[in-house]
């Protein structure tokens, strides 16, 4: 059964929307949420469709689901807001920039958190690097059943919060640290959605702060740059050499909420009221 794990945190009229990854939850976007509502923003920690559940719930579903519930929550956001952010962690960073393509008009500027085209960090596993393939093994309906495990250090530089979210992700209850692993097919939609958002790069016009681990060990550098390289946009990098590649909790969490109020209210200050088209 899905439990509900998203959060609402009220402040001003700038409001940020944060999105989790994939087999994630919100309560991985909550620390980063808290700091950027102690900064004066509205704050949604979004739940995606199917999410927080069991590996079925999550199969039940697919990009196109994820990227509706984005959508969903995008709209009522902007009925709350004058200036609407949008951030996201990992498949979240895809869903951000996903709706900052399709939506210039109301998408104020993007938190690209710790982007994830390719799992192709320094921890994945040979067999792992070969996952670009698995939209090819769902269309022929091979491997349904089958899960990538998390592997160590579960994406935390911080041992202490990595031997926390090693036992929550052991626990079963998938709202506090998510699935312990990454269905086949649920990664071969995250394929297919990167796919599509790298082809809607160029369409991003609304300003980036790219922010990733320079020792990234889901999600090499390389994801950041195509970001960088792609958007037509201006684009701050921020790399954090203290993390690993869950950034929005790990031992540079602070550097992160600061760079990112600093960069929205930067552009809520110079930027009109953009139109709710």
């Amino acid at each position: 059964m899905i439990r509900q794990a998203d959060f609402f945190l009220e402040g001003n009229r700038s409001g940020v929307l944060l999105i989790h990854g994939l087999t994630g939850t919100p309560l991985e976007m909550r620390l980063l949420g808290k700091g950027l509502n102690s900064a004066g923003f509205t704050v949604h920690g979004m739940q995606l469709a199917g999410h927080c559940g069991d590996t079925d719930d999550l199969l039940a579903t697919g990009w196109r689901d994820w990227y509706a519930s984005v959508e969903r929550a995008a709209d009522a956001m902007l009925a709350k807001v004058d200036h609407l952010f949008v951030g996201g962690l990992s498949m979240g960073a895809l869903l951000a920039l996903k709706l900052a393509a399709d939506r210039p008009q109301q998408v104020s500027g993007v938190g690209v958190y710790g982007a994830t085209f390719r799992y192709d960090g320094w921890s994945i596993p040979w067999l792992a690097r070969l996952s670009f393939l698995l939209p090819l093994a769902k269309k022929l309906g091979l491997g349904r059943s089958r899960v990538f495990l998390e592997q160590h250090p579960y994406g935390l530089r911080d041992e202490r919060l990595r031997a926390q979210v090693s036992a929550a992700m052991h626990s079963g209850d998938s709202t506090i640290a998510g699935l312990l692993g990454n269905p086949w097919h649920a990664l071969a939609d995250l394929y297919q959605l990167a796919a599509q958002v790298r082809r809607q790069l160029p369409q991003v016009t609304a300003p980036c702060l790219v922010a990733h681990a320079s020792e990234d060990d889901v999600a090499s550098v390389r994801n950041a740059e195509l970001v960088m390289r792609n958007v037509s946009a201006p684009a701050e990098l921020l790399l954090l050499r203290d993390s690993y590649h869950m950034i929005t909790i790990d031992k540079e969490r602070r550097t992160l909420i600061e760079h990112s109020a600093r960069f929205f209210d930067t552009i809520a200050a110079a930027q009109p009221l953009r139109s709710a088209a």
